[in-house]
């Protein structure tokens, strides 16, 4: 079998658009928390593609899809990838060092995504150590349980396109569980809160927009029907969900479309269409980005505060719940027509309940599995460190107190000018007032 070029080159380009998803992510996080937690915000997201490549170097790519535990891990044998044949080529014609690769920038953005959940209250130190964890002992086994042949829930027949399961649920109920330990800010709900940069939120949605086709069509790993399909699928449940979120903030929230809305919904049409992309056609693909962008719309507005954790950045209100609608729905919806890899049809198209409860089963599997040991993990790292950070640095903000650095020293002098105009405005009240006890006099 020979190289297939189109596939490698294909490839490429889809690895580096999805290693460019996480400074998007960066850019996206960084402006919707206040200017006191920016710097953290975007290190603790940009950080993780230094952490997370050297742990999928080390030990990532050895359990993923090395050897067989159980179905539920591969073995550490490779370490450093040492003795696995990186140009031995997969059934798309691509070396096995390029699939690597492809998949390691996949275990880069999975923890960055939830690290909007914990903003401004999370020490980084915590934080780095957990996503280690985190890392061997739920993602690792999450991508060797549904991606690798001898995986458990792959031997189910679990369906899974580019990481409903593995990626999007895994990290929104992450976010859940960090939030639940973590506890409310605590100025939580006490006044409204401002975004440092609404330009970088757009900045960072087109970026992720973009990335994810590389995340969502380079998960065909070649150039064929199915990247195209997914290609158009992803567009489709994107738009879908944008126009539907702001339609939702226009007549039932405040009457007024929002820049942070449409994003908002921008992003859970691509979370929700990710484990079905390459399986289902258009029209599957509109009605599972309206029914995410509902379901995170219902949660964020409704039950958020209704359960009472406090995920900052709704990181579980968008990639969980989007994610878990994608997941199960892709049971309705998928179709041999659109990918004839299939076993069989989803229940919308003829192939009865059974895809349909194997999605419902993973999914309620994925749920289990990731609160349970992200639940572990914290406990045990609770008794070695602290996980929050004390309240006068909260107070201060994480920038100055983990990092001793601002974001914008302009920023800064903007607030010395507001509070000069506002010393002044007092001032000059209490002398018009003095003025008018002159004229009655």
């Amino acid at each position: 079998m020979l190289l297939n070029l189109a596939n490698v080159s294909f490839m490429i380009l889809s690895t580096i658009l999805v290693l460019f998803m996480t400074p998007g992510l960066a850019f996206f996080y960084g402006g919707l928390v206040s200017k006191r937690n920016v710097v953290n915000t975007m290190l603790s997201v940009y950080v993780l593609t230094g952490v997370a490549i050297l742990l999928w170097v080390i030990v990532g790519y050895s359990m993923s899809f090395e050897g067989n535990i159980a179905g539920f891990v591969g073995n550490i044998k490779h370490l450093f990838m040492a003795g696995v044949n990186m140009t031995k080529l997969t059934s798309t014609q691509i070396p096995t060092g390029l699939y690597a690769i492809f998949q390691m920038m996949f275990a880069v953005i999975t923890p960055a995504l939830f690290v909007g959940a914990v903003v401004g209250r999370i020490r980084f130190r915590f934080l780095l150590v957990f996503v280690c964890l985190w890392s061997i002992l739920i993602y690792y086994p999450m991508v060797h349980m549904v991606w690798s042949p001898n995986g458990i829930l792959a031997k189910i027949g679990t369906v899974d396109f580019a990481g409903g399961t593995v990626v999007h649920i895994n990290a929104g109920i992450t976010a859940f569980v960090l939030s639940a330990f973590l506890g409310k800010r605590i100025h939580y709900g006490d006044k409204p809160h401002t975004h440092y940069n609404l330009p970088w939120v757009l900045l960072g949605t087109a970026i992720l927009w973009i990335g994810w086709y590389g995340f969502n069509a380079g998960s065909a790993l070649g150039v064929n029907n199915v990247a195209v399909q997914a290609t158009i699928t992803t567009t489709v449940a994107t738009a879908t969900a944008m126009v539907a979120w702001m339609l939702l903030d226009m007549f039932t929230k405040n009457g007024k479309p929002t820049l942070v809305g449409v994003c908002t919904g921008t992003l859970c049409g691509l979370v929700g269409i990710t484990p079905a992309a390459g399986y289902v056609t258009i029209v599957g693909a509109f009605f599972i980005g309206l029914a995410g962008t509902l379901a995170s719309y219902f949660f964020v507005n409704v039950l958020k505060d209704w359960i009472g954790v406090d995920d900052a950045l709704d990181a579980f209100g968008c990639h969980g719940v989007s994610g878990i609608v994608g997941s199960i729905l892709t049971g309705l919806f998928a179709t041999k027509s659109v990918n004839p890899s299939l076993s069989g049809n989803g229940l919308f198209y003829g192939g009865g309940w059974h895809m349909f409860l194997i999605q419902l089963t993973a999914t309620l599997g994925t749920i289990i599995f990731v609160a349970i040991m992200g639940s572990i993990i914290i406990k045990v790292m609770q008794l070695f460190m602290p996980m929050r950070v004390d309240r006068r640095e909260e107070e201060l903000g994480l920038d100055m107190g983990e990092h001793g650095e601002e974001a914008d020293y302009a920023v800064e002098f903007s607030d010395d000018m507001d509070r000069y105009r506002s010393d002044m405005n007092q001032y000059s009240a209490e002398f018009q007032g003095q003025t008018g006890k002159l004229g009655k006099k």
